[in-house]
């Protein structure tokens, strides 16, 4: 009888524990803790993930799954937009040259050299532009101008383009031409077979797929491009349009689309046939996406409604569990806290003062330390006080200032060792709406709301007094503020204009410095992390919005479940981003969500008999 190892050339391995490398994917094992045979699976699934900035549809987008671009479309008007998606989230890019819908792209471009072509400018066009990660210039034109759905595929320096609508004339709409690029102009190839739009297509110039024709009765048809001619090659199972694909001619995806009870299906293409992959959770066409078999996006569209969406999905094959990042609901607070402080983590956390509301509010006093399944109550603090700044960890923190019952501004600031507060030397001015980094012996509190210069100064306090630092480049209040250490904290956000600001600085210890802009504006916003790892959550008015600095740009992030402003929020977090949390607020009185990264675990299969 041949045995496993003659078969795959490894011996059957006997363990004590799971396998936990991507070195095992594929092997069978025997864990004798459990008494199971295991092995580790690949297979494919789809994710949520952030929603994009603008809702729009009929864009042109290409790259890879965490380095992809969407430009252009209806929103519903034509627009310039450009926003660059890194597999986590949203940020703005340079705008086109014209406001176009319904353009073209080389589909397996890079996001630092993308290609844009034809499209719906006023009138339909053959206008070409590239992208250098940065803006776009003009770039030759086509020679057969088309207004909608002309796919395409390759790279800047080298794209195909096929198909499309060019009308007027009629009846011309379902052309069958094939142009090529070579990184400067366009060059009549062989015509497809069959003529049509609002069809798919993807792969490299010389051996590019075009996946549909609904726009004729021959709406399943594939073509195989060979740098040449096109061949017919298999037939798509499913009749629909507003297709996408993503990856090449023998090992490709195609998803979205109409009609809308189809709408979901998706299929992979592997030069030849097509077989059912899952399906992605929500119903849209015109969508945007790209990437590759095994690793695609799709994202922005027109739901049935029809309404223009920002919703983005992700589809991985792998033999990890993907899991996305997202907010969850925690333990509620045990009464009702707004303009509330707070630190910690969401398994270690402190919350300190507020007030019980907006109406005739009482000003609170009282603490309460979580472990992120419970809240205790904890020693108060010495004074009542709204809007104090904060920082530290559970049994190392210090807050202080704020709005003090009766009404006056407060210098006040204490420290809490985990057990008991205690009054320090007071601040060199009176607080309100600060924010704060550090820990209770080595803090530094960033502005503050009050009138005067001051709400740009920050202050560090050592342990025993309380020091002068570098002034920020711009005035700070009731913004997002964090940091393990005053030497790793930021600023985003804040209402100095009094306006949403979109503003972001960071610390080195002597001086701040002017970063990134985030992607939209936030104040009454919180935020935790640090100068190369951020979040900025919420604010006015009561808006669920989430960014998330990577240490390079900013972008969207997982939205909350419910919109606050006026709220508390951990300071940093030790381990990267997860283990945030907020809690409070408006319109969250009392509501705590966390926040959990994205993880990745190996797919360990138990294997059975049936």
């Amino acid at each position: 009888m041949t045995t496993y190892k003659e078969i795959f050339g490894k011996p059957l391995k006997f363990v004590s524990s799971d396998l936990s490398n991507d070195a095992a994917i594929g092997e069978i094992w025997y864990n004798s803790t459990t008494g199971k045979f295991k092995s580790i699976v690949a297979g494919g699934a789809w994710s949520s993930s952030s929603n994009a900035l603008v809702a729009r549809d009929t864009a042109a987008s290409t790259g890879p799954q965490t380095s992809a671009l969407v430009f252009g479309g209806a929103t519903p008007s034509r627009t310039t937009a450009t926003e660059e998606y890194n597999g986590f989230g949203w940020s703005t890019g340079g705008v086109l040259p014209t406001a176009t819908t319904g353009m073209g792209s080389a589909r397996n471009a890079s996001q630092t050299a993308a290609l844009g072509m034809g499209g719906y400018d006023g009138a339909k066009t053959g206008a070409t532009f590239k992208y250098d990660g940065t803006s776009w210039t003009a770039a030759g034109t086509m020679g057969t101008p088309r207004q909608l759905y002309m796919v395409g595929g390759g790279t800047q320096t080298a794209a195909i383009t096929f198909g499309g609508d060019t009308y007027p004339p009629a009846p011309s709409r379902n052309t069958t031409a094939t142009e090529e690029y070579d990184g400067s102009s366009w060059t009549a190839a062989n015509s497809l077979g069959t003529g049509g739009y609002s069809g798919a297509g993807t792969g490299p110039q010389s051996a590019a797929v075009r996946m549909g024709a609904p726009s004729t009765s021959n709406n399943t048809v594939t073509e195989n491009f060979d740098g040449t001619n096109w061949t017919a090659s298999g037939t798509i199972p499913i009749s629909k349009s507003a297709m996408l694909a993503a990856g090449t001619q023998t090992a490709s995806i195609l998803f979205g689309g109409i009609p809308a009870p189809l709408s979901t299906t998706a299929l992979e293409y592997d030069g030849s046939t097509y077989s059912a992959i899952p399906s992605p959770a929500i119903i849209k066409y015109n969508n945007a996406g790209g990437g590759s078999s095994s690793a695609a996006f799709m994202s922005h569209g027109r739901t049935p409604a029809p309404a223009f969406v920002t919703t983005t999905e992700q589809y991985n094959f792998t033999a990890n569990t993907v899991t996305a990042g997202a907010w969850s609901s925690g333990t509620a607070f045990p009464s009702v806290r707004w303009n509330t402080s707070g630190t910690g983590i969401a398994t270690a956390s402190l919350t300190f003062g507020g007030s019980t509301g907006p109406a005739l509010p009482t000003f609170l006093n009282t603490t309460f330390e979580g472990d992120g399944s419970s809240w205790t109550s904890a020693p108060t603090t010495p004074i009542s006080s709204i809007n104090m700044f904060s920082a530290g960890i559970q049994t190392a923190s210090i807050g202080g200032g704020g709005l003090a019952s009766p009404g006056s501004n407060s210098d006040a600031a204490f420290t809490y060792n985990g057990s008991s507060w205690t009054n320090i030397t007071a601040t060199p001015f009176a607080t309100k709406g600060a924010g704060a980094a550090g820990t209770s012996t080595a803090a530094l509190i960033i502005g503050s709301d009050v009138p005067g210069p001051n709400n740009q100064d920050s202050y560090s306090w050592n342990g025993s007094s309380w020091s002068e630092e570098g002034a920020l480049n711009d005035t700070f209040q009731n913004g997002a503020a964090g940091g393990p250490t005053e030497n790793t904290a930021f600023v985003a956000g804040s209402e100095y204009s009094p306006a949403p600001s979109t503003r972001f600085e960071t610390y080195n210890g002597s001086a701040w410095t002017s970063g990134p802009n985030m992607t939209s504006a936030q104040y009454q916003n919180r935020g935790f992390g640090s100068s190369t790892e951020a979040m900025s959550i919420g604010g006015y008015d009561k808006i669920t919005t989430v960014q998330r600095f990577n240490g390079t740009a900013w972008a969207t992030s997982p939205s909350l479940a419910v919109g606050r402003k006026q709220f508390a929020s951990s300071n940093f977090s030790a381990s990267g981003i997860t283990n945030g949390w907020v809690g409070g607020g408006a319109d969250g009185p009392s509501a705590v969500e966390e926040f959990t990264d994205e993880t990745t675990v190996l797919n360990v299969k138990t294997l059975t008999t049936s």
